[in-house]
């Protein structure tokens, strides 16, 4: 009997052996040694905006889903404006791998070529942030920005995300009353807000975000537009223009960018390609509920510690931008066959959906309004 087990225990030990020789050497059965498919990827990208604004925030979270995701396998580290290139260069930086990716807004490659900045600028014809993206990624709008991209020798992947509400019409000494007002005004704004605002015969100044503060507080320019109350309160609006005119059409429906360097990009594995994906559209869904948090917390609180008198846009001045909108488009639209193509896909898409939206979506305001009052702003 004592024999019988000695041979059990001898036969025991040889399998427990060979099993963990067969492990990699591993002691502990049930702890075996995990092996990484793949190397860890880090990327390194860089935002378009000041560490204090909210946007670098956005890009912030967008890393942290990614690495999040991936569990180790990749990693992106995001730094803020500046810190490699310029914001208004980033988009270069990205393409010739000096960056391997970046956060922006596409408004801002406006000078590489104006169409770009129709996924941002003017009036969409009616459609809202959120529905432009709808038209990016199912109305044929990601097909035509890569083609752009390419035609311009732009070796990068783009994903569009972000649903921006509409941008206020900015920060001002006194309030706007009627579109003659622009007349002569030194005015900071970017895309094609440059040529709506030029049409109502601004002096206009193209300033990244970080530039913005500091030019109005030294008499460069009068006024100036940025985003939202958050933004526009980490940047110092507050401090320096105490009148701030809500509702405009010149950025009505604007979406942020997520960029990668494309031969980066491409050397991923489909795995990783998957997961930033994934965490695009759930940033983009994130974004859109944290901004309704932090701009209604922020709107209420320069009003009452900043003492900042809220104005909205007279109708006139809104219907003076359609028709400067109008006569920019048909322009740009003869001169550049990409700015035309973008229009008319725009326009298919907005004309069905629109209908649909106004039709089906009751007036929020009537609610509200029943709830808490009607207030004038």
């Amino acid at each position: 009997m004592r024999l019988r087990n000695s041979r059990q225990t001898i036969s025991r030990r040889k399998f427990l052996t060979a099993t963990a020789a067969s492990m990699g050497g591993v002691a502990a059965i049930g702890f075996p040694m995990i092996s990484r498919s793949v190397e860890p990827v880090t990327l390194r990208f860089q935002s378009t905006w000041p560490t204090k604004d909210i946007f670098h925030e956005f890009a912030l979270d967008f890393a942290k889903k990614v690495n999040d995701m991936a569990g180790g396998d990749l990693k992106i580290e995001v730094l803020p404006a500046g810190a490699v290139v310029k914001a208004f260069d980033l988009l270069d930086a990205v393409s010739k791998g000096t960056l391997d990716g970046g956060h922006g807004v596409l408004v801002y490659w406006y000078g590489k070529n104006p169409a770009l900045a129709l996924w941002g600028s003017g009036p969409a014809y009616g459609m809202d942030a959120n529905m432009l993206l709808a038209w990016h990624k199912y109305g044929g709008g990601k097909e035509i920005l890569a083609d752009i991209y390419k035609n311009l020798n732009m070796d990068v992947v783009s994903f569009p995300y972000g649903p921006m509400p509409t941008e206020p019409l900015g920060w001002y000494k006194k309030p706007i009353t009627k579109a003659s007002d622009y007349k002569g005004l030194k005015f900071r704004t970017v895309g094609l807000g440059i040529e709506m605002f030029s049409g109502m015969g601004a002096a206009v100044n193209a300033l990244a975000g970080p530039d913005i503060v500091p030019a109005l507080d030294r008499g460069l320019i009068e006024a100036a537009e940025f985003n939202n109350p958050s933004s526009d309160k980490a940047l110092g609006f507050p401090d320096v223009a105490k009148v701030y005119m809500m509702q405009s059409f010149h950025q009505s429906a604007e979406t942020f960018e997520i960029l990668f360097n494309k031969k980066k990009y491409d050397a991923l594995p489909e795995r990783m390609k998957a997961i930033i994906a994934n965490a695009v559209e759930a940033s983009s869904a994130d974004m859109s509920w944290k901004a309704i948090d932090r701009y209604s917390k922020d709107y209420i609180e320069i009003q009452v510690k900043d003492k900042v008198r809220v104005y909205k846009t007279p109708n006139s001045v809104l219907q003076d931008q359609l028709k400067i909108w109008d006569a920019v488009t048909a322009k740009k639209s003869a001169e550049n066959p990409w700015f035309k193509k973008v229009l008319e896909s725009q326009k298919a898409f907005a004309q069905r959906t629109t209908k649909w939206q106004n039709d089906q979506q009751v007036d929020f305001k009537m609610a509200a309004n029943h709830y808490f009052g009607r207030k004038k702003v």
